[in-house]
């Protein structure tokens, strides 16, 4: 690997970015990043990146908007210190469920967001496991979409599976969970879920598949709230399963997810680090696994002008 490639930690997930350098055996270059009182923000690389092949690290978490105009002001930067290459590594992307107009009068923000960073300069992003993989077409630039399933499936293939099904929670997980029962050889089954309303979780109405007397692994790319997750922990338990884990890419859990995965007949989920997982939501029930190596091989290959399609071959 040539000199010429510098990593940058975003606020977002420095433990991230750190443990992406110790596995490139690079350290990350420094930075200064300042909020003024009216709560603007500057942000300074401290070193020359002069041609320098720059990956900047920062997945959306919250505060989700301060976190792209980071991102967005990191671009900046680095464009106007004459950074031959900017790639915005965003594991987990930025408004990535906002890829459709399923409403009147609504903003389909991952198209924005993806304009926004090319306005902003970034030449190419680097992402993983986006909740619709159309939302790739969105980019005006290359954007490689990585994919965690294998790292979770071989994580899972270390436990005893005999008798589990494979469940999506809903039909839009489908395709995924047909992925994850691929991979480890096991039946499937899809839960059919209606949300009535934004403001309402939604309600498992329907079943497709055989559950009864089996072991049951709920599959999503992602866990917000937890609505969808617990609702179909409840639904399957009314139809005879056995027991209940989970495995999830983006472990989001925002507002009052971690109270209902307490509660829930969940008896593990296993996550990766796509966006950090703080100590307090770091529940027994949870465990996580790192996409550092994914994204530091991703990184080596498209600085070495390698496949990164042959990462999952």
């Amino acid at each position: 690997m040539t000199n010429d490639i510098k990593i940058i930690a975003g606020s977002a997930h420095p433990e991230l970015a750190q443990e992406i350098c110790a596995h490139l055996g690079l350290e990350a270059t420094p930075t200064r990043l300042h909020q003024f009182s009216n709560e603007n923000i500057m942000f300074q690389v401290l070193e020359n990146v002069r041609e320098a092949d720059v990956f900047i690290i920062q997945p959306s978490c919250p505060p989700v908007s301060q976190g792209i105009i980071e991102a967005l002001m990191m671009i900046d930067a680095l464009k106007h210190a004459s950074a031959r290459r900017v790639t915005a590594v965003m594991p987990y992307f930025p408004y990535a469920r906002s890829d459709k107009k399923d409403q009147p009068r609504i903003s389909i923000t991952a198209r924005l967001m993806a304009d926004l960073l090319e306005t902003a300069g970034a030449d190419r992003v680097l992402t993983m496991n986006l909740h619709s993989p159309q939302v790739q077409g969105f980019f005006r630039m290359p954007a490689d979409h990585l994919n965690a399933t294998p790292l979770v499936c071989e994580h899972l293939q270390n436990r005893n599976l005999d008798n589990f099904v494979i469940v999506a929670g809903d039909v839009g997980e489908a395709k995924d969970a047909g992925e994850y029962a691929s991979r480890l050889h096991l039946p499937m089954a899809i839960i059919d879920k209606r949300r009535y309303d934004d403001n309402e979780d939604p309600k498992a109405v329907g079943l497709i598949g055989e559950v009864a007397d089996k072991h049951a692994l709920i599959v999503d790319d992602e866990i917000a709230s937890g609505g969808t997750m617990v609702e179909a922990a409840r639904f399957l338990k009314e139809h005879g399963v056995l027991s209940i884990d989970a495995a999830v890419v983006h472990p989001v859990l925002s507002g009052r997810a971690i109270e209902r995965l307490q509660q829930s007949d969940i008896q593990s989920m296993v996550v990766t680090n796509t966006v950090p997982v703080p100590p307090e939501k770091r529940i027994d029930k949870i465990e996580v696994i790192s996409v550092a190596g994914i994204l530091g091989d991703a990184i080596h290959a498209i600085h070495n002008g390698d496949s990164v399609s042959k990462l999952f071959s």
